[in-house]
């Protein structure tokens, strides 16, 4: 069996209210040759740490990431001591995934909106933690006196962002080891993004090759119509129906924002709010009616094991290091994964 290390797969995509399901889901990842498992937090019965956990236990081989975990919702020392505990009890197969995705829900959870300056605040704190400083400081994310580690991890693990907008692409290269790109963006919105964070890796001083660009590829390989809605068409409707987000990710690949307000007109979106956690998912099929083909064909991938692993070979072309699969369970992409191998994508 050939291991992709420039391929990585989403478990427990969504809302997940049986997470035990990730068991079995790990397992089918690193026999179909995965290189990453990646686990997305949802404030409910989705905690990143247990979930990381419980895949590492499962696993031997594969790096186990999250996408992402919300940093205004733990303190700093709580999250270094979840990603400090998780890479030691992986066998350093860790990867911390941090990002601004909780700040449409910041206000009815009581928490800070999340910003671009209390990450780079957070990523300094964990990684001097991480080395056993003692921290004693005030910034965007705590005023300390002398916090620190009693026990030191036997190393630390890798930080990447989730971003999308130009001012996280600059950051995560001046501060991250990598970045997590976000679903929907078009092969050339993904070359571009390559370009930003590798400039501003070089103008930090930093090797620009170090900082890894991982794309996340929404697709549905082999799967029968019905599932492939919910995987790709659902999801898609989950992100342009956020008021912000739906507009960075139009404009980075540029395309028609008129379509946003017909999207969230639709009458199967009524009063729900955000879509993402006031709907199941069968509910936004529907919606997705009026969003172009177009959108789709540029921004996942929706057809065979072969064509999806083509589309994916695209990105990497496009100069992203990783491949991440998102909406199809790690059983139904493996056959994209076999396809990988197939057409001999670049490692």
């Amino acid at each position: 069996m050939s291991v992709h290390d420039d391929l990585g797969v989403y478990v427990l995509p969504g809302r997940a209210p049986d997470p035990a399901a990730v068991l079995g889901e790990a397992r089918d990842a690193e026999r179909a040759g995965f290189g990453t498992v990646w686990v997305s937090e949802r404030l409910d019965v989705k905690d990143a740490g247990v979930v990381c956990g419980a895949v590492a236990a499962t696993t031997t081989r594969v790096r186990v990431a999250t996408g992402v975990v919300h940093p205004s919702t733990r303190h700093p020392l709580t999250l270094a001591s979840m990603a400090a505990t998780a890479h030691a009890l992986s066998g350093g197969r860790f990867l911390l995934g941090l990002g601004r995705g909780v700040g449409a829900l910041a206000p009815s959870l009581g928490v800070p909106a999340p910003t671009l300056a209390g990450l780079e605040h957070l990523v300094s704190v964990l990684r001097r933690l991480w080395a056993g400083e003692r921290i004693t400081e005030e910034g965007p994310v705590g005023s300390f006196r002398g916090m620190r580690f009693s026990d030191l991890p036997p190393g630390a693990p890798p930080v990447v962002l989730a971003t999308i907008g130009p001012r996280g692409l600059e950051l995560a290269g001046r501060a991250f080891d990598g970045v997590l790109l976000h679903p929907f963006l078009s092969v050339e919105a993904v070359a571009e993004s390559v370009a930003s964070v590798r400039g501003a890796a070089e103008r930090a001083g930093r090797d620009p090759a170090a900082v890894r660009v991982v794309t996340t590829l929404v697709a549905a390989p082999d799967l029968p119509p019905e599932r492939a809605d919910l995987a790709v068409r659902a999801r898609a409707v989950s992100y342009f129906q956020v008021r912000g987000l739906g507009e960075l990710l139009v404009g980075r690949n540029g395309w028609d924002p008129v379509v946003l307000e017909r999207l969230r007109a639709h009458p199967s979106l009524a009063g729900g709010g955000i879509a993402d956690t006031a709907f199941t998912r069968d509910r936004l099929v529907a919606s997705a009616e009026v969003l172009p083909d177009a959108w789709f064909a540029e921004g996942a991938a929706m057809g065979t094991g072969a064509y999806c692993a083509a589309r994916g070979a695209q990105y990497r072309a496009a100069g992203a290091d990783e491949v991440l699969v998102h909406g199809a369970s790690p059983a139904e992409a493996a056959g994209m994964a076999a396809a990988w191998a197939a057409i001999g994508v670049p490692s």
